[in-house]
């Protein structure tokens, strides 16, 4: 499985070969350094490690920097790893180098990334909720959640509040996964990444790119 971390960029438009408009989203990926290999003998599993965008020099930790110096390497912003199976040999030495030629027979990729943080929100903005009547009596009540217990559900477990219940709270701010993103086109010389449709975040956050796991590559 290819994997590479990058930053978006942003998004911006193109014309394909039969001239219609593809919206896309730009991401510089990469060079990325493997930080560490581990396993199953010194960590118990397998598991690969890169980073990506170097920290300033006078902001470095010192337990960063010790880590880095061990792959000949920088201490990095961003760190993540991926689990290997039990028979997955690694593809690559400690202190290796990746870049977006790992995706040069790939075609369609998943993104991993922090979605936009939208603040407490109410039901309707939330989930969606249509809201009361805006008129027949209804007072004050027009964004409401209604009803939050009730005994015609979940039947012999009482009225009480049930688990999963949809309900106003935190928005956005958390790990989503986009699937099935067609990959453009690969500028090597600049290490961009250009996927079709929308990813996770804002622009210049940090997001994880690798080959699809449930789409084949054809």
């Amino acid at each position: 499985m290819a994997m590479l971390l990058g930053k978006k960029i942003g998004m911006t438009q193109i014309y394909d070969e039969s001239g219609k408009m593809v919206t896309v989203t730009v991401i510089q990926a990469g060079p990325c350094k493997v930080m560490q290999i581990k396993t199953p003998e010194t960590d118990g599993y397998s598991a690969l490690q890169l980073g990506f965008d170097d920290v300033k020099a006078s902001r470095i930790k010192k337990p960063a920097e010790g880590h880095a110096k061990k792959a000949q390497a920088s201490a990095k912003k961003f760190i993540r790893e991926w689990r290997l199976g039990a028979k997955d040999e690694p593809q690559y030495a400690l202190g290796d180098e990746v870049n977006v030629e790992a995706f040069s027979e790939i075609k369609f990729v998943d993104v991993s990334g922090i979605s936009k943080g939208k603040g407490y929100a109410g039901v309707m903005k939330r989930h969606g909720f249509g809201g009361f009547p805006g008129s027949h009596g209804t007072e004050r009540k027009h964004r409401a959640g209604g009803s939050i217990g009730s005994h015609a559900s979940d039947r012999g477990h009482g009225g009480n509040l049930k688990k999963g219940k949809r309900m106003g709270g935190r928005m956005g701010g958390t790990r989503v996964t986009t699937k099935h993103h067609r990959l453009v086109s690969i500028d090597a010389e600049q290490n961009l990444l250009v996927i079709k449709g929308a990813i996770p975040g804002p622009s210049g956050s940090y997001v994880e790119i690798f080959s699809s796991r449930t789409r084949p590559q054809s």
